[in-house]
């Protein structure tokens, strides 16, 4: 057998996510049924870094998957893709590896990014389903302030979806940094939410810009940020930002 990695990008907008479900287009079973179609070998599972959610896009995706037939490189990328099809996803690049990897144990670092587009009435056409829209101006520098109470190892429990599996809250937040972008040629701001952490929790990114954003139209104080962090409840938090600004950007091994 040959394990493969795979590095993958997607739009996230026509998935339920990316794990299989019995009903519904998902990145897996995409992927795996692509696969199936060229290699014809049965029960191709592809194990993913990390489980997108319904709508979430992804740049730098990673899976590996084993093979029982020898393909070049060239050759397991482009028959994937090709059987794809319109589909909104595509293999970047396909590499051979050690027996020993693992997509989602041996991960050192994720990395997500989290879009809005603001400071504009008119809904942003060529970023339909890609940003969070905000049709008012945001603070950028008290967002700025109110997320410096994030990074380190807390407990998230304030951000953490109500489903989520994981055994602990704890998490450590490496880095979180707030750009703003203006694009001469368009109208209304861009602001980039960049995250970095070994692992993160369920609907973690989502619920920190929620609460974030809360911070950059007024009505919430930067300092609050913390308060929410210490409350350790998940009611204390804002609203969860939309699954369509979310981006999974890559991952360290």
């Amino acid at each position: 057998m040959q394990r493969w990695k795979l590095t993958i990008e997607y739009d996230g907008t026509p998935f339920l996510g990316w794990q299989r479900q019995h009903k519904g287009l998902t990145i897996q079973k995409t992927l795996e049924e692509a696969i199936e179609k060229f290699s014809h070998e049965k029960d191709i599972l592809v194990q993913g870094s990390g489980r997108t959610d319904a709508g979430v896009h992804a740049v730098g995706q990673v899976a590996h998957v084993d093979m029982a037939k020898d393909f070049t490189e060239k050759e397991m990328r482009d028959a994937t893709n090709h059987h794809t099809g319109k589909l909104p996803i595509v293999v970047l690049k396909a590499e051979k590896v050690s027996d020993a990897f693992h997509a989602r144990y041996d991960a050192k670092q994720r990395y997500y990014r989290y879009r809005i587009t603001y400071d504009r009435i008119s809904p942003p056409m060529l970023d339909e389903m890609r940003a969070w829209h905000v049709r008012f101006d945001l603070d950028v520098d008290a967002m700025r302030e109110g997320a410096k109470h994030l990074i380190g190892h807390h407990d998230f429990s304030s951000f953490r979806d109500a489903e989520c599996q994981a055994n602990s809250p704890m998490k450590t937040l490496d880095k979180i940094e707030i750009h703003e972008y203006i694009d001469p040629l368009r109208p209304g701001k861009q602001l980039f939410v960049d995250v970095e952490a070994k692992s993160f929790l369920h609907h973690q990114v989502r619920n920190i810009v929620g609460s974030l954003k809360r911070v950059g139209d007024g009505r919430w104080q930067p300092a609050m940020i913390r308060q929410v962090l210490e409350a350790r409840d998940r009611c204390a938090a804002d609203m969860n930002a939309p699954a369509h600004g979310l981006y999974f950007v890559k991952v360290d091994y």
